[in-house]
Order: structure tokens, then C-alpha cells, then sequence
């Protein structure tokens, strides 16, 4: 069996997932810090039920934020339509169809967002 240069530790029961580049927990990841913000500045807002046993769940895409800031919109756009979330992966889920919703709020905020899917 060869050896790869990639090739290492994934997960860590005592720090959790690790970064593949620094070899780091995320938590503690230096490579991750200095990378620009992902996203490519169309805030899209779409609705998915697939894969969560049928209930809905309204996503924000493409927004160039670092995972501070993105944290901070996702907490206030949950508040705004009075239900739970998470952050993933630079996606912003919302529990619910609240793509009107989260539309205004973000044009509030002064974002410009599309609204993507049926």
C-alpha cells in the first residue's frame, strides 16, 4: 500500500475534525484564518426538502463573509423569521419556507439576493 502526501489524520476524538492542509483541529486551523472569504457575492436564496424527511429548509448561498460575519447573518436572519438554523459550510439554513422573508431582511441589510429554484 503507498503512502500519499495527503494521506493523514481525518478525525480526532479529541479535537474533532481536522484541517487537511495544517494537519490542525478546525477549531485551531492557521491556514483556514488567512484564506479569503468564500462566496462569489450572489446571495442566493433557495428552498430544499431533499434528504430531511420532508420538512423544508431555506438556504442563503454565495455570500462573501468569513465564518465570524456569516455566523453573526445567519444568527440574525433565524431571529428575524422566529425559527432555528445552523451555518454549513458557508450556507446559511433557516428551518422553514421563509425565502420572502429572509429576501427582505437581506435587502435590509444591504445584500442583493436571488431568489434560486421554484
Amino acid at each position: 500500500m503507498k503512502s500519499s502526501a495527503n494521506s493523514g489524520l481525518v478525525y480526532s476524538t479529541d479535537g474533532g475534525r481536522m484541517c487537511p492542509e495544517c494537519r490542525r483541529p478546525l477549531a485551531q486551523c492557521s491556514c483556514k484564518a488567512s484564506a479569503a472569504a468564500v462566496g462569489d457575492g450572489i446571495v442566493r436564496v433557495s428552498r430544499q426538502t431533499k434528504g430531511r424527511g420532508g420538512k423544508s429548509v431555506t438556504l442563503v448561498k454565495g455570500l462573501a463573509l468569513d465564518a465570524i460575519a456569516l455566523a453573526q447573518l445567519g444568527k440574525q436572519l433565524r431571529t428575524a423569521c422566529g425559527s432555528g438554523g445552523t451555518v454549513k459550510d458557508g450556507v446559511i439554513e433557516v428551518q422553514g419556507d421563509h425565502c420572502e422573508l429572509v429576501m427582505e431582511t437581506l435587502a435590509r441589510l444591504g445584500h442583493h439576493p436571488k431568489r434560486t429554484g421554484g
